[in-house]
């Protein structure tokens, strides 16, 4: 209900209980610290849209929500599989929120020796994408759920590209930072980096990052 319509209802009630003058609308203020029910339609709005923030804004994850799907390098090549499988699980989350976990989380970790239990996923992730594709990380395929480890695989194995090679990354490429490992799925004209990455905001998630933000690639092709 709008203002001018509550100050009509109000008066037609004090009119029926005896005529008691109702209270005149107050005059519109040349400023004023409360939103105009036009904003105030706006914020109920942008609070019933998740991921958005009061002011509009999207969130971090939503951002990443927006981001386009690259197309996937050319070929049956074991990168082109690679990035294929990692677009067909953007939006896969934990259940719930927070539990490293849920059914798909457990296929991924399936991926790796050992029968693992919850915990960070983001090599699980990759390690399940290598061998869905064809391509098992580890000298015996066996995965890893550990970066530091699944790194120093590549570098035993001749697939380590640090970044201060200066070598450009590919599509299909993993991507290492610290403790954390992802997909390029595409390398845009200004050198960012287009990646998907398992264990990012609860969820597997699409993310641009500027180049050199690396410390390393493995070469899966």
């Amino acid at each position: 209900m709008s203002i001018e319509s509550a100050f009509t209802r109000i008066a037609e009630l004090q009119s029926l209980l005896g005529g008691v003058a109702a209270p005149a609308a107050p005059a519109p203020a040349t400023t004023t610290a409360t939103p105009s029910s036009d904003q105030f339609a706006q914020m109920l709005r942008t609070a019933s849209v998740p991921g958005a923030t009061a002011t509009g804004a999207p969130t971090a994850t939503a951002a990443a929500g927006a981001i386009a799907p690259a197309a996937p390098p050319a070929g049956n090549t074991p990168a082109a599989r690679m990035v294929a499988l990692a677009q067909g699980e953007v939006g896969q989350a934990e259940q719930p929120p927070g539990s490293n976990n849920s059914p798909r989380i457990a296929q991924y970790r399936a991926a790796t020796a050992g029968a693992p239990g919850p915990g960070p996923w983001c090599a699980y992730f990759t390690s399940w994408l290598a061998r869905s594709a064809g391509v098992p990380v580890g000298e015996h395929g066996q995965g890893f759920g550990s970066v530091d480890a699944l790194y120093a695989w590549a570098q035993r194995s001749g697939r380590a590209v640090p970044a201060s090679s200066g070598q450009d990354p590919r599509p299909g490429d993993l991507i290492v930072w610290d403790e954390h490992i992802g997909i390029v799925e595409s390398v845009r004209p200004d050198g960012s980096i287009q990646t998907i990455e398992g264990n990012s905001s609860d969820r597997v998630s699409r993310r641009m990052h500027s180049k050199g933000d690396a410390l390393g690639y493995v070469r899966m092709s």
